[in-house]
């Protein structure tokens, strides 16, 4: 349904005032994607799943050993089941589109690793692009 007149004219009001207000949010928030979203969720998931099984390593300690174990195994289960749910929302084409990007591989980990380490660097000085 689309909105009236007046209504739209409010709509870019608020925008105006926003992009006054805090530019740096207003920033954020346009350039803000479900898959963008949903990929942080599953990275904070996968990153709670592999806690749970640290915990789950912890078995031989006296006393709290068991605890621990039970507190890693409910964490794995619902950190994957939450992976499973936003795996599913993402869709099959975001996923394909990910896959032929190079973004479930070891390689392309690494290679986006590297270069969040290495920022915006200049190539050193009497480098070419061919010296590789």
């Amino acid at each position: 349904m689309p909105l009236s007149e007046h209504e739209q004219k409010m709509l870019e009001e608020i925008e105006r005032r926003l992009i006054e207000d805090d530019p740096g949010l207003a920033k954020r928030a346009s350039n803000a994607t479900l898959p963008a979203h949903l990929s942080r969720r599953i990275r904070l998931a996968a990153l709670a799943f592999v806690l749970g099984f640290l915990m789950m390593l912890l078995i031989l300690v006296p006393n709290i050993g068991v605890p621990l174990v039970i507190a890693g195994f409910v964490i794995m289960l619902v950190s994957g089941l939450v992976v499973y749910h936003y795996l599913k929302r993402l869709g099959r084409d975001q996923i394909q589109s990910w896959k032929n990007e190079g973004r479930f591989t070891l390689t392309g980990v690494l290679a986006r690793l590297a270069e969040r380490f290495r920022g915006n660097q200049p190539p050193p000085k009497g480098s070419t692009p061919s010296d590789s």
